[in-house]
């Protein structure tokens, strides 16, 4: 049995669009009048939300041990490939860690995916969005470049750690 379908029957004013152009046209005019809003960069600096992600880094201790232990889900799971993990055996309790652990910033596409597979908090997203290199060698960021001490990046594991 086939569906009959009504043909809705347009006014004039809907056939012409002049009520959706108005709309459109009347909130060009209402943000070409509201206040702008510029932050002057190099004296301003922004600073970001626990929720933002910056440029990914390796949590540190307040010890001095770092958190990885070289499982390799973060390079696994990395869309670009553009995290590199090297994996060694220690006689602490941890048993792995990394002896090569780079990241390639030029690769990088901050999706946070790294950050969300990592079972031991070890990967995360920092407030850093300053990102300048003058080879492709200095894009390349060891794990040197990369530990920060967890005091540094707390707000971003407690939004990590409330979101999951």
């Amino acid at each position: 049995m086939p569906v009959k379908r009504r043909k809705k029957d347009f006014t004039f004013w809907e056939k012409i669009y002049i009520p959706e152009i108005a709309k459109g046209l009347a909130l060009t005019f209402k943000n070409m009048i509201r206040p702008k809003y510029t932050m002057q960069y190099p004296e301003e600096k922004f600073i970001p939300s626990g929720s933002y992600r910056g440029r990914p880094v390796l949590v540190m201790e307040n010890n001095g041990v770092e958190r990885c232990v070289a499982c390799g889900l973060c390079s696994r799971v990395c869309p670009p490939l553009a995290i590199e993990v090297q994996a060694a055996e220690t006689e602490s309790e941890k048993e792995r860690y990394p002896v090569k652990f780079e990241i390639n910033m030029l690769r990088c596409i901050f999706c946070g995916l790294c950050e969300e597979v990592c079972p031991e908090e070890a990967i995360v997203m920092s407030k850093d969005y300053e990102l300048a290199f003058s080879s492709r060698q200095d894009a390349i960021y060891d794990k040197n470049k990369l530990l920060t001490p967890v005091n540094q990046l707390q707000d971003r594991i407690e939004f990590l750690r409330h979101y999951k």
